[in-house]
């Protein structure tokens, strides 16, 4: 440990084998407030540097038992600390300055010295020798820290591996369950698929939309991303609940609905939220698909509720049903939607929205008919597959005549699905 203390601190040795320069060194930095001890001889000097500590050896070069530089020299091996410094006349330059850059030395002075360049030396030697020491002082403090932490380095290390084998059961958990959730969301979609591929279609597009909307919703936050995600998947699984023949006359024609069936229809948001429940039972994910037709203006079923009583995500979600439920696509589409705005739509979502999706990207319309009612020149909005799964005709493709021979001879041998989907 290196020397501490004000007992040391401001204390000097001056060497110097003339008696009355020796006294004159001591009386003048005496009278500066400096601790001094003088010595004639550079051997009793040596003795006194075996003895007790210094801040500062100042010494003169030429004396006849031992030189100036020698006793320096001794001097940086018994205390490294001490700032050395050499008063000459004789010793040439190139010496000094080799002296100086090899640390033997702090400074010279030259005789004859002058007592302010003498003072402001040995102060600026002290505060050498000060900050020496108190970095000396910070770098053991600096090693025993080091140690301390060493110390403590197994323990934590073997928590932080308790806590990393933790968090990977954590993470594999987690990715298993949302592994899990997304099968179960999309066999909710291709059973919604099979049972009406119309009704598919438009669901795919609310998931597809939501989806967008989710990713870029600044003004909602984590869980509420997320419930819109999920709810743009499971929205419609109330349908299902509906008759086949009740969804192709909504398809085809909805203001034909008689009064029985729009009950019916008002209440497969309430289907859905129960359904939606035996895959996510979060209360707040039920009450988004509940509200999702909902109107801003408040004539939406099933409860009536209207502006900030419809919760935002519902909000948001509303928009995505609207437009997929519309089929709007291209020019006129910015249109009905500004229509729309305040009174069936919250402002805000359909500026998210509208942030997310460009209107002429939307699907494209379109309309379920038989196979007797295809016509050449009408291009398919879903493949056309085999009951054993292989692919018959292409999605997007252009029906021709033979194309529409071949799809009829294939429902009398082997029937494919009764209704297929056509382009607008």
């Amino acid at each position: 440990m290196p020397p501490t203390g004000p007992e040391h601190s401001r204390t000097l040795l001056v060497v110097d084998d003339e008696p009355r320069v020796l006294a004159a060194l001591k009386e003048v930095l005496e009278r500066q407030g400096f601790a001094v001890c003088a010595s004639p001889d550079p051997r009793h000097a040596l003795e006194l540097l075996r003895q007790r500590d210094f801040a500062v050896v100042l010494t003169d070069h030429l004396m006849p038992a031992m030189s100036g530089m020698d006793l320096l020299i001794e001097c940086r091996q018994l205390q490294p600390h001490a700032t050395r410094v050499l008063i000459t006349a004789a010793l040439s330059l190139p010496t000094l300055v080799d002296a100086m850059n090899k640390g033997e030395i702090y400074r010279f002075l030259a005789k004859p010295w002058l007592r302010e360049e003498l003072i402001a030396t040995v102060r600026n030697a002290i505060n050498r020798h000060e900050l020496v020491v108190q970095n000396e002082r910070l770098l053991l403090e600096t090693a025993e820290l080091k140690q301390r932490i060493a110390a403590a380095d197994g323990a934590l290390a073997e928590q932080v591996a308790q806590l990393d084998e933790t968090k990977r059961a954590l993470a594999l958990a987690t990715r298993d369950k949302l592994s899990r959730q997304d099968r179960s969301l999309e066999l909710c979609l291709q059973l919604l698929d099979t049972y009406d591929p119309l009704l598919g279609r438009k669901a795919r597009t609310i998931a597809d939309l939501s989806a967008r909307m989710a990713g870029a919703a600044d003004f909602l936050d984590a869980e509420e991303r997320d419930l819109l995600r999920v709810a743009g998947r499971l929205c419609d699984l109330g349908l299902i609940a509906l008759p086949r023949a009740m969804l192709q006359q909504l398809h085809v024609d909805p203001s034909r609905l008689g009064r029985p069936e729009l009950d019916a229809l008002h209440y497969h948001p309430i289907y859905s939220q129960t359904l939606a429940a035996h895959l996510d039972d979060r209360a707040r994910l039920g009450e988004t698909i509940r509200a999702h037709h909902e109107r801003f203006d408040g004539s939406g079923y099933p409860d009536g509720r209207s502006g900030a009583a419809i919760p935002r995500v519902a909000r948001c979600l509303a928009v995505a049903v609207w437009v997929a439920e519309s089929g709007l696509n291209g020019p006129g589409a910015a249109a009905a939607l500004e229509r729309e705005t305040g009174r069936a739509l919250d402002p805000l979502a359909v500026r998210l929205f509208l942030g997310t999706t460009r209107l002429d990207t939307l699907p494209r319309p379109v309309r379920e008919l038989g196979a007797e009612e295809l016509k050449p020149g009408m291009v398919l909005a879903n493949g056309i597959y085999s009951p054993q799964g292989l692919l018959l005709v292409g999605e997007g493709q252009p029906l021709s005549h033979s194309t529409i021979a071949r799809i009829r001879s294939h429902q009398l041998v082997d029937p494919l699905e009764p209704r297929f989907l056509i382009y607008l």
